[in-house]
């Protein structure tokens, strides 16, 4: 029995049930009792069109359950007339189970579980795990995101930018457990490229991918973190920065510019540089000038102002760096950076205790307490 073409295969069964009419919750038990059925007959009769297999028993399945449901009445307009057996078009039940999945009345933790759930096809233990709760807790964060979606009725266009948000808060959960959601969101951005034809999904592709190459060298054998001017290069993987940028270069070709089409280009700058020293810190202000008129986001103005301390020397960094509200995330870490590079080691190394105080991840926490402790070590002048 192939695992993987089941767990393929199954997004795009889901799908073909909720979009002839079956709510969420019954149409994901209907085609587990097909894929039950699949374990049990396939070995020995496989099937010449597995998806339509899959689809045939799964909408009986269903329609098994709604003759002998108490609210039958409510769905007769389901049950008058089965659909012949075979597949429907892949691409376009996929991505409205995508849009189902991401849609805008659920929570963003709700979003992403719903769409690991199902179109990820992930077990919710697994996703339980990723997430380090209790796979109760899980269960009822996806039984809820369920009853949420189970009279949305999929007859509008889905919103893209949707998609690519949750998809992109699943990358950046990275990994733990038995699943890499790192490498899960690339597979399920992957897939959603194949079913629309978007610049933007291309740009969040490349962008994951490129970040994604960088992986091997981002943590020290201790587990403490690597900065990206001192990581080791040769570590990185070129594969999947070549793909990275062919995709990227695709995608910038349709004059269609985006927020992850321009993040992906930061990010292709940096993988473009042999040494940390040669990075194109000029282009990428210029890519940040672009993000901030994109997104007007204080977060993006803030990596440009160290950007802008790169390229143009740090008072200048520290200059546009206060012109950004204090409280933002990293803030403090920033000014620290920018005032270690000014030679400012004192200033710095307060900062940066106060930076790590501040922070919210252990592993960030520890490695702006390493870099104050590793100034403060130093000989006063």
């Amino acid at each position: 029995m192939d695992e993987a073409l089941l767990r393929r295969l199954t997004p795009g069964v889901l799908a073909v049930l909720v979009r002839r009419g079956a709510d969420f919750a019954a149409a994901e038990d209907a085609v587990q009792d097909a894929l039950v059925e699949a374990v049990r007959s396939w070995p020995d009769d496989p099937p010449r069109d597995p998806r339509g297999w899959l689809v045939t028993v799964a909408w009986r399945k269903f329609l098994d359950r709604a003759r002998s449901d108490t609210a039958r009445r409510r769905r007769e307009h389901l049950v008058e007339e089965e659909p012949a057996p075979g597949p429907a078009p892949a691409a376009d039940d996929t991505l409205q189970l995508y849009f189902l999945c991401a849609h805008p009345s659920l929570s963003p933790s709700s979003a992403v579980a719903l769409t690991l759930r199902a179109v990820g096809g992930l077990t919710t233990r697994q996703i339980a795990a990723a997430y380090l709760v209790p796979e109760a807790t899980m269960a009822q964060r996806i039984s809820r995101a369920k009853r949420t979606v189970s009279g949305v009725r999929l007859d509008r266009p889905g919103d893209v930018a949707t998609v690519l948000r949750v998809l992109y808060l699943v990358f950046n959960e990275g990994y733990s457990g038995d699943v890499d959601l790192a490498a899960e969101a690339i597979r399920l951005t992957r897939h959603l490229a194949a079913a629309v034809d978007h610049p933007e999904v291309a740009g969040l592709l490349a962008l994951m991918l490129l970040h994604h190459a960088r992986r091997p060298a981002r943590t020290a054998p201790d587990g403490s973190l690597v900065p990206l001017a001192e990581q080791d290069r040769s570590r990185w993987d070129t594969g999947a920065i070549a793909e990275g940028v062919a995709v990227l270069q695709a995608a910038l070709a349709r004059d269609r510019l985006g927020e992850f089409q321009a993040q992906a280009a930061v990010a292709a700058l940096h993988a473009d540089a042999p040494t940390a020293g040669e990075t194109d810190w000029p282009q990428i202000v210029e890519w940040y000038d672009e993000l901030v008129r994109l997104t007007g986001s204080p977060v993006v103005r803030l990596n440009r102002a160290v950007a802008v301390g790169e390229a143009d020397g740090p008072r200048a960094g520290l200059a546009a760096l206060a012109e950004l509200d204090p409280a933002l995330p990293r803030h403090t870490a920033a000014a620290a950076y920018l005032h270690e590079r000014d030679g400012d080691l004192a200033k710095a190394a307060r900062l940066y205790a106060e930076a790590a105080h501040k922070a919210s991840d252990l592993a960030e926490r520890d490695h702006l307490t390493r870099r104050a402790a590793r100034l403060n070590a130093r000989p006063r002048r």
